[in-house]
Protein backbone atom coordinates (compact mmCIF):
# COMPACT_ATOMS: atom_id res chain seq x y z
CA UNK A 1 0.00 0.00 0.00
CA UNK A 2 1.64 3.54 -1.15
CA UNK A 3 1.32 6.37 1.55
CA UNK A 4 -1.61 8.99 0.41
CA UNK A 5 0.07 11.53 3.02
CA UNK A 6 3.97 12.30 3.52
CA UNK A 7 5.00 10.21 6.84
CA UNK A 8 6.42 12.06 9.87
CA UNK A 9 9.90 10.41 9.28
CA UNK A 10 10.42 12.14 6.32
CA UNK A 11 8.76 15.47 6.34
CA UNK A 12 10.95 16.10 9.46
CA UNK A 13 13.53 17.35 6.55
CA UNK A 14 10.91 18.79 4.54
CA UNK A 15 9.58 20.64 7.11
CA UNK A 16 12.42 21.37 9.74
CA UNK A 17 12.22 23.67 12.13
CA UNK A 18 16.11 23.76 12.21
CA UNK A 19 17.87 26.65 10.68
CA UNK A 20 20.43 25.23 7.63
CA UNK A 21 23.49 25.70 9.41
CA UNK A 22 21.51 23.84 12.60
CA UNK A 23 20.52 20.98 10.47
CA UNK A 24 23.90 20.57 8.59
CA UNK A 25 25.91 20.56 12.00
CA UNK A 26 22.73 17.70 13.03
CA UNK A 27 23.71 15.94 9.70
CA UNK A 28 27.66 16.19 10.33
CA UNK A 29 27.04 15.05 13.99
CA UNK A 30 25.00 11.95 12.37
CA UNK A 31 27.12 11.27 9.66
CA UNK A 32 30.53 10.76 11.88
CA UNK A 33 28.62 7.70 13.28
CA UNK A 34 27.88 6.34 9.99
CA UNK A 35 31.28 6.77 8.79
CA UNK A 36 33.06 3.71 10.73
CA UNK A 37 36.18 3.79 8.60
CA UNK A 38 37.13 2.30 5.17
CA UNK A 39 33.84 2.69 3.41
CA UNK A 40 32.11 -0.50 2.02
CA UNK A 41 29.38 1.42 0.72
CA UNK A 42 29.68 4.49 -0.99
CA UNK A 43 26.30 7.03 -1.59
CA UNK A 44 27.04 9.13 -5.09
CA UNK A 45 24.98 12.24 -4.98
CA UNK A 46 24.99 14.67 -7.79
CA UNK A 47 24.65 18.14 -7.37
CA UNK A 48 24.17 21.23 -9.12
CA UNK A 49 22.64 24.54 -7.56
CA UNK A 50 21.04 22.77 -4.91
CA UNK A 51 20.94 24.90 -2.70
CA UNK A 52 17.13 24.75 -1.56
CA UNK A 53 17.33 20.74 -1.18
CA UNK A 54 20.71 19.42 -0.63
CA UNK A 55 20.87 19.87 3.14
CA UNK A 56 17.57 17.64 4.03
CA UNK A 57 19.16 15.07 1.36
CA UNK A 58 22.05 14.51 2.98
CA UNK A 59 20.22 14.93 6.42
CA UNK A 60 18.13 12.62 5.98
CA UNK A 61 20.66 10.16 4.05
CA UNK A 62 23.46 10.81 7.57
CA UNK A 63 20.61 9.38 9.56
CA UNK A 64 20.06 6.11 7.67
CA UNK A 65 20.65 3.07 10.40
CA UNK A 66 23.25 0.29 9.42
CA UNK A 67 25.83 -1.19 10.82
CA UNK A 68 28.02 -1.46 7.60
CA UNK A 69 30.46 1.18 6.43
CA UNK A 70 29.92 4.26 4.35
CA UNK A 71 30.78 7.32 3.08
CA UNK A 72 29.00 10.02 1.55
CA UNK A 73 29.85 11.75 -1.92
CA UNK A 74 28.60 14.92 -3.20
CA UNK A 75 29.82 15.13 -6.90
CA UNK A 76 29.34 19.07 -7.67
CA UNK A 77 28.51 19.60 -11.05
CA UNK A 78 29.38 23.96 -11.68
CA UNK A 79 27.08 25.43 -8.99
CA UNK A 80 27.19 28.88 -8.72
CA UNK A 81 25.51 28.63 -5.39
CA UNK A 82 26.36 27.62 -2.44
CA UNK A 83 25.72 23.95 -2.59
CA UNK A 84 29.39 23.07 -2.16
CA UNK A 85 30.01 24.55 0.93
CA UNK A 86 26.72 23.37 2.04
CA UNK A 87 27.78 19.88 1.40
CA UNK A 88 30.92 20.28 3.15
CA UNK A 89 28.92 21.71 6.55
CA UNK A 90 27.21 18.72 6.46
CA UNK A 91 30.61 17.08 6.43
CA UNK A 92 30.16 14.83 3.71
CA UNK A 93 33.39 14.25 0.97
CA UNK A 94 32.89 16.18 -2.15
CA UNK A 95 34.23 16.27 -5.84
CA UNK A 96 34.19 19.05 -8.33
CA UNK A 97 33.57 18.00 -12.12
CA UNK A 98 33.83 20.90 -13.95
CA UNK A 99 32.09 18.83 -17.31
CA UNK A 100 28.46 20.06 -17.37
CA UNK A 101 26.00 17.17 -17.24
CA UNK A 102 24.59 14.30 -15.06
CA UNK A 103 26.51 11.66 -16.68
CA UNK A 104 29.86 13.14 -15.99
CA UNK A 105 28.77 14.42 -12.54
CA UNK A 106 27.65 10.52 -11.31
CA UNK A 107 31.19 9.01 -12.61
CA UNK A 108 33.25 11.57 -10.91
CA UNK A 109 31.07 10.49 -7.72
CA UNK A 110 31.67 6.92 -8.97
CA UNK A 111 35.50 7.51 -9.97
CA UNK A 112 36.43 8.84 -6.48
CA UNK A 113 34.38 6.37 -3.81
CA UNK A 114 35.99 3.66 -2.07
CA UNK A 115 33.40 1.43 -1.30
CA UNK A 116 32.87 -1.50 -3.06
CA UNK A 117 29.18 -0.81 -3.18
CA UNK A 118 27.69 2.51 -5.22
CA UNK A 119 24.64 3.83 -4.21
CA UNK A 120 22.86 6.62 -6.39
CA UNK A 121 21.23 9.52 -4.47
CA UNK A 122 19.72 12.92 -5.86
CA UNK A 123 19.68 16.21 -4.20
CA UNK A 124 16.56 16.70 -4.14
CA UNK A 125 14.94 13.32 -2.65
CA UNK A 126 14.80 12.39 1.14
CA UNK A 127 15.45 8.88 1.77
CA UNK A 128 14.24 6.72 4.70
CA UNK A 129 16.95 5.63 7.69
CA UNK A 130 16.93 2.04 6.18
CA UNK A 131 16.93 2.61 2.39
CA UNK A 132 21.12 2.23 2.87
CA UNK A 133 20.66 -1.54 4.21
CA UNK A 134 17.23 -2.30 2.02
CA UNK A 135 19.23 -1.35 -1.00
CA UNK A 136 22.61 -2.73 -0.36
CA UNK A 137 21.47 -5.98 1.24
CA UNK A 138 20.36 -7.76 -2.10
CA UNK A 139 23.73 -7.05 -3.50
CA UNK A 140 25.48 -8.44 -0.83
CA UNK A 141 23.20 -11.79 -0.39
CA UNK A 142 22.77 -12.38 -4.12
CA UNK A 143 26.31 -12.62 -6.72
CA UNK A 144 23.32 -12.69 -9.64
CA UNK A 145 22.30 -9.56 -9.07
CA UNK A 146 23.88 -6.71 -10.89
CA UNK A 147 21.46 -3.57 -9.96
CA UNK A 148 18.87 -3.00 -7.85
CA UNK A 149 15.74 -0.28 -7.80
CA UNK A 150 13.35 1.00 -5.64
CA UNK A 151 10.06 2.77 -5.60
CA UNK A 152 9.46 6.61 -5.02
CA UNK A 153 6.82 8.86 -4.09
CA UNK A 154 6.60 12.50 -4.99
CA UNK A 155 6.72 15.38 -2.57
CA UNK A 156 4.70 18.37 -4.29
CA UNK A 157 6.32 22.07 -4.85
CA UNK A 158 3.35 23.45 -7.34
CA UNK A 159 -0.19 23.37 -7.19
CA UNK A 160 -0.49 19.51 -7.79
CA UNK A 161 -1.42 18.27 -4.45
CA UNK A 162 -0.17 14.65 -2.73
CA UNK A 163 -4.12 13.13 -3.12
CA UNK A 164 -3.25 13.36 -7.06
CA UNK A 165 0.30 12.05 -6.87
CA UNK A 166 -1.29 9.31 -4.81
CA UNK A 167 -3.12 8.48 -8.08
CA UNK A 168 -0.26 9.29 -10.60
CA UNK A 169 1.94 7.14 -8.51
CA UNK A 170 -0.25 4.03 -8.85
CA UNK A 171 -0.53 4.72 -12.60
CA UNK A 172 2.66 4.84 -12.71
CA UNK A 173 3.10 1.79 -11.15
CA UNK A 174 0.89 -0.23 -14.15
CA UNK A 175 3.76 1.66 -16.41
CA UNK A 176 6.72 0.19 -14.90
CA UNK A 177 5.12 -3.14 -15.07
CA UNK A 178 4.19 -2.85 -18.57
CA UNK A 179 8.00 -1.64 -19.20
CA UNK A 180 9.15 -5.22 -17.21
CA UNK A 181 6.59 -7.47 -19.35
CA UNK A 182 6.93 -5.52 -22.37
CA UNK A 183 9.37 -3.37 -23.62
CA UNK A 184 12.90 -3.51 -20.84
CA UNK A 185 13.23 -3.26 -17.42
CA UNK A 186 16.19 -1.24 -17.45
CA UNK A 187 13.92 1.60 -18.19
CA UNK A 188 12.92 1.45 -14.74
CA UNK A 189 15.80 2.37 -13.13
CA UNK A 190 16.59 5.35 -11.68
CA UNK A 191 19.58 7.59 -10.49
CA UNK A 192 18.06 8.65 -7.38
CA UNK A 193 16.96 5.21 -6.02
CA UNK A 194 19.53 2.37 -7.51
CA UNK A 195 22.52 0.44 -6.30
CA UNK A 196 25.49 -1.36 -8.05
CA UNK A 197 29.13 -3.06 -7.63
CA UNK A 198 31.83 -0.77 -8.36
CA UNK A 199 34.43 -2.90 -9.86
CA UNK A 200 31.32 -4.07 -12.26
CA UNK A 201 30.16 -0.53 -13.13
CA UNK A 202 33.79 0.83 -14.44
CA UNK A 203 33.95 -2.26 -16.50
CA UNK A 204 30.91 -0.94 -18.19
CA UNK A 205 32.79 2.48 -18.40
CA UNK A 206 30.44 3.91 -15.60
CA UNK A 207 27.65 6.22 -16.99
CA UNK A 208 28.11 6.78 -20.26
CA UNK A 209 25.41 6.21 -22.88
CA UNK A 210 24.48 6.78 -26.02
CA UNK A 211 22.97 9.72 -27.69
CA UNK A 212 18.92 9.81 -27.08
CA UNK A 213 18.94 7.38 -24.14
CA UNK A 214 19.36 7.88 -20.16
CA UNK A 215 22.30 7.01 -18.13
CA UNK A 216 20.69 5.59 -15.19
CA UNK A 217 18.65 3.02 -17.08
CA UNK A 218 21.50 2.24 -19.90
CA UNK A 219 24.17 1.40 -16.85
CA UNK A 220 21.31 -1.07 -16.00
CA UNK A 221 20.91 -2.43 -19.75
CA UNK A 222 24.82 -2.47 -20.09
CA UNK A 223 25.32 -4.24 -16.17
CA UNK A 224 22.64 -7.23 -17.23
CA UNK A 225 24.17 -6.94 -21.04
CA UNK A 226 27.58 -7.78 -19.68
CA UNK A 227 26.71 -10.76 -17.61
CA UNK A 228 26.80 -9.48 -14.01
CA UNK A 229 23.19 -10.49 -13.24
CA UNK A 230 19.48 -9.54 -12.76
CA UNK A 231 18.39 -6.39 -11.79
CA UNK A 232 16.06 -6.43 -8.66
CA UNK A 233 13.52 -4.11 -7.67
CA UNK A 234 13.60 -3.41 -3.96
CA UNK A 235 9.86 -3.55 -3.40
CA UNK A 236 9.83 -2.89 0.62
CA UNK A 237 7.75 -0.25 1.89
CA UNK A 238 10.87 1.17 4.02
CA UNK A 239 12.84 1.65 1.09
CA UNK A 240 10.53 4.25 -0.79
CA UNK A 241 12.12 7.20 -1.21
CA UNK A 242 10.61 10.60 -1.69
CA UNK A 243 11.20 12.81 -4.21
CA UNK A 244 10.49 16.31 -5.50
CA UNK A 245 7.88 16.61 -8.45
CA UNK A 246 10.46 19.33 -10.16
CA UNK A 247 10.27 16.50 -13.43
CA UNK A 248 7.00 16.89 -13.59
CA UNK A 249 6.91 20.82 -13.40
CA UNK A 250 9.69 21.16 -15.53
CA UNK A 251 7.47 19.02 -18.39
CA UNK A 252 4.76 21.33 -17.54
CA UNK A 253 2.45 19.71 -14.91
CA UNK A 254 0.72 16.61 -13.94
CA UNK A 255 -1.34 16.90 -17.01
CA UNK A 256 1.46 17.29 -19.64
CA UNK A 257 3.97 15.33 -17.70
CA UNK A 258 1.70 12.24 -17.75
CA UNK A 259 1.07 12.57 -21.28
CA UNK A 260 4.94 12.68 -22.29
CA UNK A 261 5.30 9.52 -19.92
CA UNK A 262 2.48 7.75 -21.68
CA UNK A 263 4.03 8.52 -25.03
CA UNK A 264 7.44 7.00 -24.15
CA UNK A 265 5.99 3.77 -22.64
CA UNK A 266 4.00 3.19 -25.95
CA UNK A 267 6.82 4.63 -28.13
CA UNK A 268 4.64 7.36 -29.28
CA UNK A 269 6.51 10.58 -30.92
Amino acid sequence: MRPIQIPKSINQYIKSSLTKAEMCKDASDAYSVLYKGEPEISVVMPAYNETESIVPALSSLCHNKTHRRVEIIVSNNNSKDDTEDLARACGVKVVSENRQGIAFARNAGMNAATGKYILNADADTIYPEDWIELMVKPLIDDENIAITYGRFSLIPTGPTGRLTYFFYEYISGFSRRYNKLVKDEAVNVYGFNSAFRKAQGLQVEGFNHPPGTIEDGWLALKLRNKGFGKLFYVNHIKALVWTTDRRIQIDGGILKGTIKRVKRVLNIS
